[in-house]
């Protein structure tokens, strides 16, 4: 049973307002294909940390954010200048300077060693668990320091992204025209690199390095999966952020215990549902997961099937053998370049729309299936006709093109193609080409 306490209520509080914060303004940053823009900044500003510290001597929020905000714009100007001056690839850009920066915070955290205290159990984890240690009074109850500090900045970020959403909305998806109507491009996205660096300031100390690089991107890529307009993407993001800080507390101080252990690190667990929650959307979202692309795949390669199945049987009937039994075996279909369970769905689909009956010798066209076939034939050796006419390929390089043609013409796309060649009556093969009064 849980224990649960008000201390367990402040750590989900600071969790949530730390995980919004950052997935709102990291939705812009994979909108911009530069989701790995947020890991570099969240090792960048060690140094601007560490010089603000050594040169006012304490440890404000103000003066580390004033730090990091300098270190953040110098990070994304010294990526751009090692990208394009030097001809570097984006990705290798970003690791040469975010690790040369690093280091350099290494070296100057080890310089005021005996005064700063900052671990590297800190630096990845946080310490969430310890945030109601540090209290202010706020109408009449004892308030953690750090949901203040969040919950400041997550406000901040709602007040930049509703004022600028429409420079930021454009300046991400054609930073071209967002120049042309005088929105620069690269000044929103210098700005749009404070406001990341600012987040994390308030946030690292509280959750860590770890939570603050999951939430900026794992958030909005699941978001990314479910929808394609930006507002519900940003909503989604802010929904799958809160979501992943409560199931990490509540998965932190429950699945230890499954184990024979108490606990364990909570921003840890909050970073772990994160990609948790990511899984489960990369494999059962309904336009972008895994599973429904398999499904769709298999179903156009069973009606795909049918229509190769269809198509032998009338050209069986054509040569007076329509007597006869098709068996379409699984050799056949793997020729096809489907599998057997394409073949099982495209025999499943002959019977339910009523196109065949089965034999224990094979496959028979029914009337209705002799329409349909002659149909596709029809569209197939028209496919064919003009392409050897109008487009000039050989006679045995369009099966092909008129395979994956025939599929998706209507009947105007049909009567078109009738017209522009001429009332042909037979193909390129020398076939009779069904006439439209028979389909």
């Amino acid at each position: 049973m849980i224990e649960w306490s008000v201390i367990d209520t402040w750590i989900i509080v600071v969790g949530v307002l730390s995980a919004v914060g950052c997935a709102l303004p990291g939705a812009y940053l994979l909108l911009r294909r530069q989701s790995m823009m947020g890991d570099a900044i969240s090792h960048s500003v060690l140094p601007g940390i560490a010089g603000a510290y050594l040169i006012v001597g304490n440890r404000e929020p103000l003066t580390l954010l004033a730090g990091a905000i300098v270190i953040g714009i110098l990070t994304t100007v010294l990526i751009r200048l090692v990208k394009h001056g030097g001809q570097v690839e984006g990705g290798a850009a970003m690791g040469v300077v975010f690790t040369a920066l690093f280091a350099l915070g290494l070296v100057m955290i080890r310089r005021a060693a005996d005064h700063v205290d900052l671990d590297p159990d800190c630096v990845l984890y946080g310490a969430i668990e310890l945030t109601f240690l540090d209290t202010v009074p706020l109408l009449g109850m004892d308030v953690p320091r750090a949901a203040l500090l969040t919950g400041g900045m997550l406000l901040a970020n709602l007040v930049f992204l509703t004022l600028f959403h429409k420079e930021l909305k454009l300046s991400s998806f054609d930073p071209g025209l967002s120049d042309a109507l005088g929105y620069s491009s690269r000044l929103l996205h210098h700005v749009l690199m404070v406001v990341i660096a600012a987040t994390m300031v308030a946030s690292f100390e509280a959750v860590g390095s770890i939570l603050v690089i999951a939430m900026l991107i794992v958030p909005p890529a699941c978001a990314y999966l479910l929808c394609d307009r930006l507002v519900p993407m940003l909503l989604l993001s802010a929904a799958f952020a809160a979501a992943s800080a409560v199931l990490g507390h509540l998965s932190a101080i429950t699945v230890p215990t499954l184990f024979g252990q108490e606990d364990t690190s909570t921003a840890g667990m909050m970073a772990l549902m994160a990609g948790v929650l990511f899984t489960a959307v990369f494999l059962g979202s309904p336009k972008a997961g895994v599973v429904a692309r398999s499904w769709h795949r298999l179903q156009l390669g069973a009606r795909l099937l049918s229509e190769e199945i269809l198509g032998l049987l009338y050209r069986r009937s054509e040569a007076g053998e329509a007597a006869a039994p098709l068996m379409f075996s699984r050799e056949e279909a793997r020729r096809a370049g489907q599998s057997r369970l394409a073949l099982w769905l495209a025999r499943q689909r002959l019977r339910r729309k009523g196109f065949a009956h089965f034999t224990p010798g094979g496959m028979l066209l029914t009337e209705r299936g002799l329409h349909e076939a002659r149909r596709l034939v029809r569209a197939h050796r028209l496919w064919e006709t003009w392409l050897v006419e109008e487009m000039n390929l050989r006679p045995d390089h369009v099966h092909g093109p008129a395979r994956r043609l025939e599929s998706i013409t209507g009947e105007s796309i049909e009567e078109q193609l009738a017209r522009e060649t001429a009332g042909r009556t037979r193909d390129p093969h020398d076939r009779t080409i069904p006439p439209s009064s028979d389909v």
